[in-house]
């Protein structure tokens, strides 16, 4: 039986230069005696570490820092020019690209529209909404966002057809994308990508256990268990859209990827078919639940019309009613701690939507999760997918293990 293998001198370099690396990262720019402290190094420890990763590129110089009478300190920080990664958040209406730098700074933003009638190759069309973003140099890692899965098992793209995603069904998908740009690819879906944006700065920041439903045309979960994404055996964890759910017709009647589920019951076009027969207008599903949202809180105030108030709350009672009877699913299987609720409809409801999609949850169930909105800003499918390539890119070039690389890439 063989004992512990000692540390060798180059194994305890780079222990120490990851922990500098990181300080940097997570502190901004900071001096040598700084950087001694959070790391526990010693002074020559310390400066021996900085010249080493300055001479690798890593590092770099920002300036001084003035102290006591007499006294200047340089300041070190992450080299920003070290590598670049590029996230694409890719739907029938455009492929959205964001370009940063390894600390994260954006540098460069472009959105592609999708012609009406798809054409070229679909590396071609990546390609470009990457190179329209004008990254300042070859890109590390590209992560792209799609609205499907990618099977384990095969490498294939699952849960959508041909006609959702014109292009996508080709053997060796990834490895294939990554020959036709030039650069490492993850793929991955769009609503977990979304929960790990949640996860790592948003409504999830904290919680190891938790769903997120997005709710939005389509309807899709992400589940999130001991702080790793659950993806399941073909990857489909978390496609409720399919989910049977009482007054809804099945696959069975309906086909296998047709309109059937909880999708036909809470997706965009049913909310905004239950929205106008209670007389609640709008050019669009959102439109309309913001309206209901407007109407029954002016009658609240004392202002508007006290039959259409009260028409506007039926309806956003009976969108709760209907996606509280999905969650109530989820929950009696999962029991988490915590569901974000995420998507374009549920965030035009806003909290007054939210408050009632808990009340009826809570109603269904024994356990009693919390419920709050997400609170990433802009596009967090974007965002989730720039964090996961920075983290791909940061394993690479600093030679981290990160959790959210984990929880992005192994299956539970």
């Amino acid at each position: 039986m063989s004992g512990p293998v000692p540390g060798t001198p180059s194994l305890l370099r780079a222990i120490n230069d990851r922990a500098a690396l990181r300080v940097l990262l997570d502190r901004g720019p900071l001096t040598r005696p700084e950087i001694g402290t959070l790391t526990g190094l010693s002074k020559p420890t310390a400066s021996q570490l900085l010249a080493r990763l300055q001479e690798a590129g890593l590092v770099v110089l920002d300036g001084v820092r003035e102290g006591l009478p007499g006294r200047t300190a340089e300041v070190y920080r992450i080299n920003p020019a070290a590598a670049y990664v590029g996230a694409l958040d890719v739907t029938p209406g455009r492929i959205e690209a964001r370009v940063a730098d390894i600390t994260g700074t954006v540098v460069g933003e472009h959105t592609l529209p999708t012609p009406r009638r798809p054409g070229g190759e679909l590396v071609e069309r990546l390609s470009a909404a990457l190179e329209g973003a004008s990254p300042p140099d070859r890109l590390r890692q590209v992560v792209i966002g799609v609205q499907a899965a990618l099977d384990p098992s095969t490498g294939a793209l699952g849960y959508a057809t041909a006609k959702d995603m014109p292009g996508w069904q080709i053997p060796g998908l990834v490895p294939a994308l990554a020959e036709g740009l030039g650069v490492p690819v993850a793929v991955e879906n769009d609503v977990n990508l979304a929960a790990l944006a949640e996860q790592a700065h948003g409504a999830a920041l904290g919680h190891p256990d938790f769903v997120l439903l997005w709710a939005d045309e389509g309807i899709g979960a992400a589940v999130v268990l001991g702080g790793r994404m659950h993806r399941g055996a073909t990857g489909g964890a978390g496609e409720v859209g399919y989910m049977p759910t009482p007054g809804a017709p099945t696959a069975r009647e309906a086909g296998r990827y047709a309109n059937h589920g909880y999708q036909a019951l809470t997706g965009g076009p049913a909310v905004l078919r239950l929205l106008r027969s209670y007389g609640v207008r709008g050019a669009d599903f959102r439109q309309a639940v913001a309206n209901a949202v407007r109407a029954a809180e002016s009658a609240a105030r004392g202002g508007g019309d006290a039959r259409r108030a009260e028409d506007a709350r039926a309806g956003l009672r009976d969108i709760a009613a209907r996606l509280a009877v999905g969650l109530a699913a989820i929950t009696s299987v999962l029991d988490p701690g915590l569901i974000v609720l995420a998507g374009g409809m549920v965030l035009a409801g806003g909290e007054p939507l939210r408050e009632l999609v808990e009340h009826e949850l809570h109603a269904l169930t024994i356990p009693r999760p919390r419920l709050r909105l997400s609170s990433v800003e802009g596009n967090p499918v974007l965002a989730g997918a720039l964090d996961l390539a920075l983290d791909l890119a940061r394993a690479e070039v600093f030679g981290f293990t990160p959790d959210t690389v984990r929880a992005a890439t192994t299956p539970a």
